[in-house]
């Protein structure tokens, strides 16, 4: 028996709907890393990219548990001294709420240069309409 992997030309990419409004955040981002990554398909393969695109909309209905929308905080660093910036997730869920999901996810996808090609088939978007129609995306898997 030989093992099967990937060839980068035979993978098939399906487009994937999901709706973020009163889901978890944390529970949300680990079912779209799981799609992103391809570990849902049984030609799983760990270095090619096997995944499938995923569109989330109404990213700013995500629920956050416990009193992390006070709690949490979110970082962004310009380099320069002093310039560490931080803002509470209640602030960045009004002001910039794709960046909440798209900081989780990537966060747990693998840190190398196969992650930054996986994170841009994440297509995240505050209200409910998106403009990939033409992709005939489905609804996200209940299964994953």
């Amino acid at each position: 028996m030989k093992t099967y992997s990937a060839k980068p030309g035979d993978v098939t990419h399906q487009w994937y709907v999901v709706d973020a409004e009163g889901l978890t955040l944390g529970r949300l981002a680990t079912r779209i890393a799981t799609v992103l990554r391809g570990k849902h398909k049984p030609q799983f393969t760990p270095h090619v990219d096997t995944g499938d695109f995923v569109i989330v909309l109404n990213a700013g209905k995500v629920q956050l548990t416990g009193r992390k929308l006070e709690q949490k905080r979110y970082h962004r660093y310009s380099g320069y001294p002093g310039g560490l910036r931080s803002l509470s997730a209640e602030h960045v869920r009004e002001h910039d709420s794709e960046r909440m999901i798209q900081q989780a996810v990537k966060g747990m996808l693998p840190k190398n240069r196969l992650s930054r090609q996986i994170i841009k088939k994440l297509k995240v978007y505050d209200g409910p309409e998106h403009p990939h129609e033409a992709q005939q995306p489905v609804a996200f898997p209940e299964h994953v």
